[in-house]
């Protein structure tokens, strides 16, 4: 595998805006007033999602990702530049768009049903039909038999399959996923990733995943937008030509771990501009006395 035939340059990777984009995230700039003056958390990033593919953005810490994923989900506002769902500017939470967060979401009081029913509840839907419905997406993440169980009786990987069995019930027809998995253990994520990829494959989903995990990006993604770090921008794109369906078992390949070394070169650099960053901001800092 040759980097220069997978890899695009930041400046040539302008979104097209062509109908094969379900996203289209165009000179994305955010800042925020802080007690120390304003910061720059994105800068001006520019990048595409085509409709039915599975693309990751991976950077280092305090790059400025989650920030775009709120800016995408509707749920942070005041940023320049644009984000578009097919025709339409995202300027908050859009039907088309469903969310699955770091933090634990499900419902603690609500059993497994009842906590991906939830969605369909609120829409009006009546209890016999939301069951059928929910019951189709409990199976569909591997939890059936789980169905009258509360989240306390679940492990962290199972109360996260919860959580994206909920958004699921939504159907929408682009998933968004903030670090889902950052909690668990790597067997784990290995495992939802495999379920995650069955999914998206079987419903045609258009997924973006804010990720820090390099292998993770590789095993799941069509495209990784690798970030720079603070001000957030993209450093490059990054192809990902390996066979589908695909499986974790990928990982054990010879052009698994090309991949997964170009996308570290690429973080190695910004990852050291930020410990140094970090180091720096330490130092300037008055010491204090007990």
């Amino acid at each position: 595998m040759k980097s220069g035939a997978v890899a695009k340059a930041a400046l040539a990777a302008e979104p097209s805006g062509s109908p094969t984009s379900a996203l289209a995230i165009q000179n994305l700039s955010m800042r925020f007033e802080t007690s120390e003056g304003p910061v720059t958390a994105v800068d001006d990033m520019s990048f595409d999602v085509p409709v039915g593919s599975f693309v990751s953005l991976i950077g280092p810490s305090g790059c400025g990702k989650s920030t775009v994923f709120n800016i995408v989900g509707g749920l942070l506002t005041g940023h320049a530049g644009s984000v578009r769902v097919g025709a339409e500017t995202v300027a908050g939470p859009h039907r088309a768009i469903g969310m699955v967060f770091q933090e634990e979401s499900t419902f603690p009081w609500r059993t497994v049903i009842d906590n991906v029913a939830f969605p369909l509840e609120i829409s009006g839907i009546g209890r016999d039909e939301r069951h059928e419905q929910a019951r189709h997406f409990i199976n569909m993440v591997g939890l059936h038999g789980f169905e009258r169980r509360y989240p306390s009786e679940l492990s962290g990987g199972m109360r996260q399959r919860v959580a994206i069995a909920r958004t699921l019930a939504f159907q929408p027809s682009i998933l968004l996923m903030d670090e889902p998995f950052a909690a668990l253990d790597e067997q784990t994520r290995l495992l939802l990733g495999d379920k995650i990829l069955q999914i998206q494959q079987d419903l045609k989903q258009t997924t973006m995943l804010i990720t820090h995990n390099i292998t993770e990006a590789v095993q799941l993604s069509d495209r990784i937008v690798v970030m720079t770090y603070r001000p957030g921008k993209v450093k490059r794109i990054i192809d990902v030509d390996l066979p589908r369906p695909r499986t974790s078992e990928v990982i054990t390949s010879t052009a698994f771990g090309a991949y997964v070394a170009e996308v570290w070169n690429d973080l190695r650099e910004e990852a050291s501009r930020g410990m140094a960053d970090a180091e720096s901001a330490s130092q300037m800092r008055p010491s204090r006395r007990s």
